[in-house]
């Protein structure tokens, strides 16, 4: 008992010489929430916001740039047009043309070799066979040397039956040929000629060089009837005057109309070659028309000058369609440049 006393009182003395505890009560005070709090609290949501959406374009601008956006079908909204791919159409429509273009040009050889190897055979077998009733059992030297003389006493026979018909046909053979040997001059494969061309020509000569050139000769006859020693000379000079422009100008006009050109063109193109023309022909024609005017008869005079009109064919025919094609060739040009421009433009 007196062990529990003592302890009790020292725990009381304990107590009372410790200080005194002071209990206070912790007040937590609300602040309520002012417009200053809502202020950066929603700064702090659009900056997270704006930095989600830079985040979101970076990462689709970095995708884009990794993986192109494939663009083929886009929709023309102002021509409401659809256009699939436009590189590939082009590649594809281009090779389209080309293989057209191979196709037509394998066509038209082919056509064109048919035409010359078949009007060569048909011309050789008529020369060779003038004499074949009675020509069996001649030996190849009689047929040579047998053969051009028959030939020639056909054309005379001719001449006399029917001569402007004769020259006419001689003029459109002669034509037809000189515009293929200026094909050829221009660096045309031998069966890639414009045929077309050919025939313009051809008919030009047929239709207007042997009729015209017939009664042309007959009145230079009548004009200078003398035999002195001048005659020749200003029958070559009227020739190479008066006689080549009108001829000349009568083949680039009509050639023009043929090929359905306006008649300023035709005009535009017969000034700028006129002269040019002209002063070419003196360089060939006044030595032929020396033999012409003094030595081939009258009526023999177109076949003998056709001859010569091979090689002046395919100089006047060069012209004529020089100047054409580089007309068509600039009036191209300048299209596809407007065309360019305007879709530049829209």
């Amino acid at each position: 008992m007196s062990t529990l006393c003592k302890v009790s009182l020292l725990t009381t003395k304990s107590i009372s010489n410790s200080p005194k505890f002071s209990f206070s009560p912790v007040i937590f005070s609300i602040k309520p929430i002012t417009a200053s709090h809502k202020l950066s609290t929603s700064k702090n949501l659009s900056l997270l916001t704006s930095k989600r959406r830079k985040w979101v374009i970076g990462s689709v601008t970095e995708d884009k740039e990794v993986f192109p956006a494939d663009n083929k079908l886009l929709k023309d909204d102002k021509n409401g047009l659809l256009v699939n791919g436009s590189e590939d159409f082009e590649a594809v429509s281009s090779d389209d043309k080309e293989v057209v273009g191979d196709n037509d040009k394998l066509i038209s050889r082919a056509i064109n070799a048919t035409i010359v190897l078949g009007a060569g055979t048909f011309a050789v077998t008529r020369l060779l066979t003038i004499d074949h009733d009675y020509w069996h059992g001649w030996t190849l030297y009689e047929i040579l040397r047998y053969v051009p003389e028959h030939n020639w006493i056909a054309y005379e026979q001719a001449l006399k039956a029917n001569p402007v018909l004769a020259k006419m046909a001689i003029s459109g053979i002669v034509y037809f040929i000189g515009d293929w040997i200026a094909q050829c001059y221009e660096g045309k494969p031998l069966f890639d000629f414009d045929l077309q061309r050919m025939f313009r020509s051809g008919l030009v000569g047929f239709t207007l060089h042997g009729s015209l050139s017939h009664y042309y000769y007959k009145f230079c006859e009548a004009l200078f009837p003398f035999q002195d020693w001048w005659v020749v000379p200003a029958k070559v000079a009227f020739d190479q005057t008066v006689w080549a422009a009108v001829w000349n100008s009568i083949y680039f006009v009509v050639l023009g109309f043929l090929r359905f050109e306006s008649a300023a063109n035709i005009f535009s193109e017969l000034k700028s070659t006129f002269w040019p023309m002209l002063t070419a022909g003196w360089k060939l024609w006044p030595f032929a028309h020396l033999v012409t005017y003094s030595v081939i008869p009258v009526e023999q005079r177109l076949l003998w000058v056709d001859c010569v009109e091979l090689i002046w064919v395919t100089i006047l025919s060069t012209y004529s369609n020089e100047k054409s094609e580089a007309r068509i060739l600039e009036a191209t040009t300048e299209a596809n440049s407007d065309s360019s421009s305007i879709s530049h433009e829209e």
